[in-house]
């Protein structure tokens, strides 16, 4: 009888032995260099993921007890893995659109940019358009015997374009360089001219001493032309919309804040998520460059999404220019251009309109701001906004870029709860010709202080202004911690006392990134039930010594449990 129970027991454990866990893993990452973000447990070894949320996590042996007939186990062979990194200020469809056209980024000179214009127009049809984005004269290794105002001319690209129009949008997006066939269909014509010529306001047509416009358009001014370009086609847009998320599979992000979008885009968006085929998370803000709409949203409220992949709930707003083309809207003059301070390129007054119209219907506002006089503009209409709308707790506005700020305004983005949605990259392609425009006190006063902004318990959002920088997250990281250019230039890094220490550059690309945008309870953290979605390096950028950051390639790419790009 003994024998006959023995066996039964026998026959029972093997049946459990071979079902597997009470609850199987979909898939396990195991024998991983783990950081989590979560203060309460930051590292471990493995994770365990089911129905795309995480579902354990601890030592590889304690998450092997997930791992069921079906489950998937990925090794991550001490690799780092970190919570999804979250882009929160770029451009969605710029990033594709600038894989279409001409890649200027990495232009040095302006006859690389003349020679690369001449590339394509060597294969263009006659009348057809030229464009291209991402010349940055500041970065140019030498500018060309002719200048007017710290810009080029447009006499060089002119004579290799006689037949095309050229358009070629600047690095920052705040103007534009185009030809003489540009200028002659948009009617910029010289000032002796019998024929009127355009100006716009809130822009400037750059001219010389005679009046001649020079191809470089400031700000708004750069519509006369640009409105003039073909609108794209239905089949170009998904193209784009294509290339954009293979390119933020490629670079680690899962999760991605476009900086201002028309409904055009939201509704490309929602179509490619109808199909499966969006491999990254979408928060989109509202353009605040069309009225109407914001009027129509106003009407049916934010569109939060319970799948957590396209979500519009906040509103984009346009308020100065960049510091390259001086539009930055300043308290005092340019240090290199005297009597001038930038200008607003949208009244204040519809700043705080947006804002209260926005806060009482639960949408955020998100205020483009690089200069000290637009943010201290900005943050005194965010504080009238909150104080006529107390019940609003959790608003969450964001001022985009905060770059150059005034002491005073600084402790109120930790008074007033607004989230600075700053991009650490500016810092190392900016920096070393910002301290010729601004000065030396205002630099270290006030530009790109993330350690001041951090001691007024204010979060920071971090991100790189794609397509203004690559999307890539490594040199923003790079920049947040050593504050260097990606040349390793200087020695102890730009104003040394306000780099970022790892664990708050992690966290400025993750959970503060899911802050701002209300998902902080879904993602940006690797906790049981949050979302799976993960990246993974070949470095470890938490403990490596610095000058090995930039050499870090993302290997994996994980949203909701889904790999999307696998660089094995």
């Amino acid at each position: 009888m003994k024998n006959i129970y023995t066996l039964i027991f026998l026959a029972l454990f093997a049946w459990a032995c071979k079902s597997g866990p009470e609850n199987p893993a979909d898939k396990v990452f195991i024998n991983g260099t783990i950081y989590t973000v979560d203060e309460a447990n930051p590292q471990v070894q493995a994770v365990a993921v089911k129905d795309g949320l995480i579902l354990a996590l601890g030592s590889t042996e304690e998450i092997q007890a997930y791992v069921g007939e079906s489950t998937e186990v990925i090794d991550l062979q001490g690799k780092t893995m970190t919570p999804g990194f979250i882009e929160s200020h770029a451009h969605l469809m710029g990033i594709g659109y600038n894989k279409l056209e001409i890649d200027l980024m990495g232009v040095k000179t302006y006859d690389e940019l003349i020679q690369k214009v001449a590339e394509a127009a060597a294969t263009a049809k006659p009348g057809d358009w030229i464009t291209g984005r991402g010349w940055h004269q500041d970065k140019w290794l030498q500018m060309p015997e002719k200048t007017v105002k710290g810009f080029q001319t447009h006499d060089a690209l002119s004579a290799v374009t006689p037949n095309n129009p050229v358009y070629l949008a600047h690095a920052s997006g705040h103007a534009s360089f185009v030809n003489q066939k540009a200028m002659e269909l948009a009617g910029i014509t010289p000032l002796r001219s019998e024929k009127p010529t355009q100006e716009v306001e809130g822009g400037e047509v750059l001219r010389d001493e005679l009046g001649n416009p020079t191809g470089v358009l400031v700000e708004r001014a750069s519509t006369l032309v640009a409105k003039l370009i073909p609108e794209t086609t239905p089949e170009k847009n998904e193209e784009a919309l294509t290339l954009a998320l293979q390119e933020l599979a490629e670079k680690g992000i899962t999760s991605f804040h476009d900086a201002g979008s028309g409904q055009d885009v939201i509704d490309l968006v929602q179509k490619f998520k109808n199909e499966g085929k969006l491999t990254s998370r979408m928060y989109i803000m509202l353009t605040g460059r069309q009225p109407e709409l914001l009027e129509a949203w106003y009407k049916k409220g934010p569109m939060i999404d319970p799948d957590h992949f396209l979500t519009v709930r906040s509103i984009k707003l346009n308020c100065d220019g960049a510091l390259g083309p001086w539009g930055a809207w300043l308290l005092e003059d340019y240090s290199d251009k005297p009597g001038h301070r930038g200008h607003e390129t949208l009244p204040m007054s519809v700043v705080t309109e947006v804002s209260e119209k926005a806060l009482p219907l639960g949408f955020q506002v998100c205020s483009h701001a690089i200069g000290d006089r637009a943010n201290q503009e900005i943050l005194d209409r965010y504080e009238a906004a909150f104080a006529k709308n107390p019940e609003a707790k959790d608003h969450r506005f964001r001022i985009e870029h905060a770059q150059h700020l005034h002491p005073d305004d600084i402790p109120r983005f930790g008074q007033l709860g607004v989230i600075a949605a700053m991009q650490a990259i500016h810092l190392s392609s900016d920096r070393p010709w910002a301290i010729d425009r601004l000065g030396e006190k205002r630099i270290i006063d006030g530009a790109y202080v993330w350690q001041s902004l951090f001691k007024t318990g204010a979060r920071i959002a971090n991100g790189t202004d794609a397509p203004v920088e690559p999307v890539d997250p490594i040199p923003s990281f790079y920049a947040s911690v050593t504050r260097k250019t990606l040349q390793g230039l200087p020695e102890g890094g730009y104003e040394g006392d306000q780099k970022m220490t790892r664990e708050q550059a992690l966290k400025s690309y993750t959970l503060d990134g899911a802050f701002a945008e209300f998902e902080e309870n879904f993602k940006g953290s690797i906790e049981v039930g949050k979302a799976a979605d993960f990246t993974v390096f070949d470095k470890n950028i938490m403990e490596i010594p610095e000058d090995e950051i930039l050499r870090t390639k993302v290997q994996m790419t994980v949203v909701g449990g889904k790999v999307v790009f696998s660089r094995q």
